[in-house]
């Protein structure tokens, strides 16, 4: 039984994160952008053409800004299932006289074969009622309705979300897999929830999920990292880390640079400025990378680490748990991370430190 209108207002609605007001902004923000500049050049493409711009781009705008991780959102539902919508629903209106017929089967078989095509995109379904009910302009257009308007507006909104998003620092479109080194599953996965036992899972569904596998393994693992780490006791990135760090200078010779890796045997240091902060990192590697282009013009300029280094730096803090720092060490191979603390570095952890802190706790676990 409902207690009170509220709880039963709650059953409607659905189990939705609500974002923070800044990444609502920036989600609205982006489909103004998006709509009002692939609005603009498909007007000057396709000039005094009155079926310049379609409405269900307005639907797709909302997949690709606000929900860009959904499976429905990927750049192969929305082109893929437009084309199709477009091509139903046009031949829809072309052999069947009654428009209330011609644009419910044409939706119909528009889902059946975005469905079959692993290409579902819900405002696919208004592209083939557009194509029915469009009026004499898009009538007109034929089968020229699905290159223009409808796939000009897609690949003109897409391109424009591609962009948005990977400014904001988001992955779109979505990596397929988690593990970029090897089909086999990450090292983590080897030891708890494979992505075949999600997969089997997933298989026993009757109903489409609106979450991509890959999204769920990143959910189901870190629920897991959270549940492993109530079980220990933590420790803290300042309880293990290396506070004497050898270091490069941003302004040190190249040549410089490579002897300390030599003489210490590292694969990577960290680099700072002269007020001792984090600005970057060095590998070997891109030493290495840069010997052998030493006789190209276009890398005489780089004489100093700061030419070659990432500028792009993972960091922690002191009392972060050092849980936190699994991930980086066990699925992107790091040699080390850098710990900072009001802009400076006061330590490092290395792989080496990880192992012994978490042999440590399963010892005491045991």
């Amino acid at each position: 039984m409902f207690h009170s209108k509220a709880d039963w207002l709650n059953t409607l609605k659905p189990n939705f994160k609500v974002l923070p007001l800044k990444d609502r902004l920036l989600c609205g923000v982006g489909a103004l952008l998006g709509l009002a500049l692939s609005s603009v050049i498909s007007w000057w493409v396709l000039g005094d053409i009155n079926a310049w711009y379609i409405a269900p781009m307005g639907a797709s705008s909302v997949l690709l800004f606000a929900v860009p991780a959904s499976p429905l959102a990927q750049p192969w539902n929305m082109v893929v299932g437009n084309i199709i919508a477009g091509i139903i629903g046009v031949t829809c209106a072309a052999y069947i006289p009654n428009l209330t017929e011609a644009f419910s089967v044409a939706v119909g078989l528009s889902i059946m074969l975005m469905m079959s095509t692993d290409s579902l995109h819900p405002p696919s379904g208004a592209v083939a009622i557009t194509a029915v009910l469009g009026g004499e302009a898009v009538h007109e257009l034929g089968y020229h309705f699905i290159f223009y308007p409808v796939l000009l507006n897609s690949m003109l909104l897409l391109v424009i979300a591609i962009v948005f998003n990977r400014l904001l620092g988001k992955q779109y479109p979505q990596v397929a897999q988690i593990n970029q080194r090897s089909k086999d599953p990450t090292p983590t996965q080897k030891v708890t929830i494979q992505p075949q036992d999600i997969q089997a899972t997933l298989d026993q569904q009757t109903e489409l999920l609106d979450i991509s596998e890959y999204d769920l393994q990143k959910i189901i693992l870190a629920a897991q990292e959270k549940a492993n780490a109530r079980g220990v006791s933590l420790f803290k990135c300042q309880d293990i880390m290396t506070k004497n760090v050898i270091s490069l200078n941003e302004n040190d010779d190249i040549h410089s640079a490579l002897d300390k890796f030599k003489h210490m045997n590292l694969m990577s240091l960290p680099v700072i400025d002269a007020q001792q902060q984090l600005v970057g990192t060095l590998a070997l590697y891109e030493v290495v990378e840069w010997f052998k282009r030493a006789t190209d013009l276009r890398t005489t300029w780089q004489r100093q680490v700061k030419d070659i280094m990432i500028r792009q730096v993972v960091t922690v803090k002191p009392e972060q748990p050092i849980q936190d720092l699994v991930p980086y060490f066990v699925e992107r191979s790091f040699n080390y991370i850098a710990v900072v603390e009001k802009q400076k570095m006061v330590g490092i952890i290395s792989r080496a430190d990880m192992i012994a802190a978490l042999n440590q706790q399963l010892n005491a676990a045991a």
